[in-house]
């Protein structure tokens, strides 16, 4: 097994929905009961790293990106070494598998909820109970994945890097595209450059807050009532929360003076 990575010290439209969410989630705090439940899906991205890919990070690009991600969230080395030996059959674990799952919530907005399950079908059943119950709908293969489009997605920190820095090391590697937000800097790349783009910056000494695929909306829908967002938002928090549930990713955004009251 190689060793475990050290600790790390589009269109903008799009992806505004998503942006102004994360402020009112970062207004309210992050609730520290989650922290398990974060712990766990990193974990099983670790596992189902190596089950794919073998147990070294040294030759396995994800497992890489996963243990970096994990290490960005404080997983304790024993739990990612235990992750490790659960995917490359040295320690035994139930049998996992990843399935992509979507749904149309409130105001129309479209859902795909990237799951790790041992039992496919507890989670079918389990996700179609949180869409009935919520207020969406659990919908077929293929009825709303074709509005986003798969993308490797970076997020540095932007006070410690000039914007040129980012530009020419994301750019000569192969990126499509950088945007500033606040805090940070999000570099989007096609899925095949995702770990070169991510290593070129790991060359320069730059360690990423995190690296991941995505799934990127390619039109939004605006939610500007109060009451229709609250009750997509809970949806989308019930999806988010549930067990086996790595990634939830929606084309919705937030009208500013909705963000405002929610804040």
């Amino acid at each position: 097994m190689g060793d475990i990575p050290a600790s790390p010290p589009h269109n903008e439209s799009v992806m505004a929905g998503h942006n102004k969410w994360s402020k009112v989630k970062h207004i309210k705090a992050v609730v520290d009961a989650k922290r398990g439940k974060v712990f766990s899906k990193l974990a099983k991205e670790i596992t189902l790293a190596a089950k794919h890919g073998g147990g070294s990070p040294d030759t396995n690009a994800r497992l890489r990106t996963a243990i970096l991600n994990a290490k960005a969230q404080n997983v304790p080395n024993d739990n990612i070494e235990r992750a490790i030996k659960k995917g490359t059959g040295e320690l035994q674990g139930a049998a996992l598998e990843e399935v992509v799952y979507e749904g149309i919530g409130q105001g129309g907005v479209a859902l795909l909820i990237e799951v790790v399950t041992d039992n496919r079908n507890r989670s079918v059943s389990d996700l179609r109970t949180i869409f009935s119950k919520l207020g969406g709908t659990f919908a077929d293969a293929g009825s709303v994945s074709y509005l986003f489009s798969r993308l490797g997605e970076i997020r540095l920190d932007k006070p410690s890097l000039e914007e040129d820095t980012v530009m020419e090391i994301a750019l000569e590697a192969g990126a499509d595209d950088i945007i500033g937000e606040e805090e940070e800097w999000v570099v989007y790349t096609p899925v095949d450059k995702l770990f070169a783009v991510g290593g070129a910056f790991q060359a320069k000494n730059i360690t990423p807050k995190s690296q991941q695929l995505i799934y990127q909306p390619s039109t939004t829908v605006t939610l500007d009532d109060e009451s229709t967002a609250r009750s997509f938002l809970k949806l989308y928090d019930a999806l988010d929360d549930y067990d086996d549930t790595q990634n939830v990713h929606a084309n919705f955004e937030l009208a500013d003076e909705v963000v405002a009251r929610l804040s």
